[in-house]
């Protein structure tokens, strides 16, 4: 992964950086989010005698990105 703190040609940049930060944390705190609603599903199945056997696909209602 790559330093958001520099950029294409590997300078700090840490106006970008400072600018785009909050966007970054946001988007970061959605995919964890998204995992641990993916892990509880598949825990509440289990728990009651069912699998999922099929992709669950959410949709972030606030960025409006799609986890699959």
């Amino acid at each position: 992964m790559s330093d958001p703190r520099r950029n294409e040609e590997g300078y700090l940049d840490l106006t970008a950086y400072h600018g785009t930060k909050s966007i970054i944390q946001e988007e970061n705190e959605a995919e964890r989010k998204s995992k641990d609603l993916i892990h509880t599903f598949r825990l509440l199945a289990d728990m009651a005698g069912f699998e999922i056997v099929g992709r669950i696909t959410i949709k972030h209602k606030k960025t409006g990105r799609v986890f699959r």
